[in-house]
C-alpha cells in the first residue's frame, strides 16, 4: 500500500464483503434447497423500497437538504427505516452529503468524500473502504443536532441498524411461517436473506450508483461545470435520483425529476406527505 493512501477501514470493508458473499452464495443455495417462494420476493421488494425511499426522502431530501418540512412522525419513520440500510446515522450521512455538494469534484481540504475524479470505483464504494483522511468534522450539521430524535438516532445507530435491518425481516419471516405453516427455521432464514442481507446489498448499490453513475452517465443541461448528470435510465436504479445535474443545480428542490413523466417516486411521497 502506498504511503499516501489512508488505512483500510476494516469494519466497513468486511461488512460490505460479508453481505455481498452471503447474498450471492446464500440466496441461490436457499432457493436450490427450499425452492422459490413468492412471499420472499415480495418481502425483498417491499423492504427494498421502504428502506431505499427512507434514504432518498428522509436522509437525503429531508435531513441533508431540508427541502421540505415534515412532522415528527415522518422524521421518526424515515429515520428508523433508513437505519435498516446500514448507511450510518442521519448526522453522519447528511454531513458527508453536504460536504459532497459544497465541494463537489474537489480534492484538498475540505473535500468531496466521493469525488468521481478519483475514479468510478472510488465514487461508487471505494471511499468507504478507507479511513477518511484528513477527517472532516460534523460541524456542518449543527442545525440537525437540535432535533432530539436525530441525536437519539445517532447515539443508538448500531442497535437500530441491526434491529431494523436484520431482526425485523427475521420477525416478518417468522410471522409468515406461523401464518402459512412454513417451517419456522426456513421462514426465519428467508427473512434474514431476502428482507435482510440481500436487500441491504441491493439498496447499498442503489445509493452507490447515485455517487458514481450519476456523475458519469447522462446529460448536463443545467450546469456543465459539474460532473453531475441527468439520466432517466439511471433514475430507475437510484430511486428516482438519476436527474442529478438538476439536483446539484437546485439542491433545495424536493424534486429530482421535475417533469410529470420523470421516474422519481420520492417526489410523489413528499407531495403526499405535505
Amino acid at each position: 500500500m502506498s504511503q499516501d493512501k489512508p488505512p483500510i477501514n476494516w469494519k466497513t470493508t468486511l461488512f460490505l464483503l460479508a453481505t455481498f458473499l452471503i447474498s450471492v452464495i446464500g440466496v441461490p443455495w436457499f432457493i436450490s434447497r427450499y425452492g422459490f417462494h413468492a412471499f420472499d420476493l415480495v418481502h425483498f421488494l417491499v423492504m427494498a423500497y421502504a428502506t431505499g425511499l427512507a434514504i432518498t426522502v428522509g436522509y437525503h431530501r429531508l435531513f441533508a437538504h431540508r427541502s421540505f418540512q415534515a412532522r415528527k412522525a415522518v422524521r421518526v419513520i424515515t429515520g428508523l427505516f433508513a437505519a435498516a440500510t446500514f448507511e450510518n446515522s442521519i448526522l453522519t450521512w447528511a454531513s458527508e452529503h453536504r460536504y459532497h455538494h459544497k465541494y463537489v469534484d474537489r480534492d484538498g481540504f475540505p473535500y468531496d468524500p466521493y469525488n468521481i475524479n478519483k475514479g468510478f470505483f472510488h465514487a461508487h464504494m471505494g471511499w468507504l473502504l478507507r479511513e477518511q483522511s484528513p477527517k472532516m468534522d460534523r460541524s456542518n450539521v449543527a442545525d440537525l443536532e437540535k432535533d432530539p430524535f436525530v441525536r437519539w438516532q445517532d447515539r443508538h445507530i448500531h442497535a437500530l441498524m441491526i434491529s431494523m435491518g436484520l431482526l425485523l425481516p427475521i420477525l416478518v419471516g417468522v410471522i409468515q411461517g406461523l401464518l402459512s405453516g412454513r417451517p419456522l427455521f426456513q421462514a426465519a432464514l428467508a427473512g434474514f436473506l431476502f428482507g435482510g442481507v440481500a436487500r441491504v446489498v441491493f439498496v447499498h448499490h442503489g445509493t452507490f450508483f447515485i455517487n458514481s453513475l450519476c456523475h458519469f452517465l447522462g446529460r448536463r443541461p443545467y450546469d456543465s461545470g459539474t460532473t453531475a448528470r441527468d439520466s432517466g435510465l439511471v433514475a430507475f436504479f437510484t430511486y428516482g435520483e438519476g436527474y442529478h445535474n438538476y439536483h446539484h443545480t437546485f439542491p433545495g428542490d424536493y424534486r429530482n425529476g421535475i417533469r410529470a413523466w420523470h421516474f422519481d417516486p420520492g417526489k410523489w411521497v413528499i407531495w403526499l406527505l405535505e
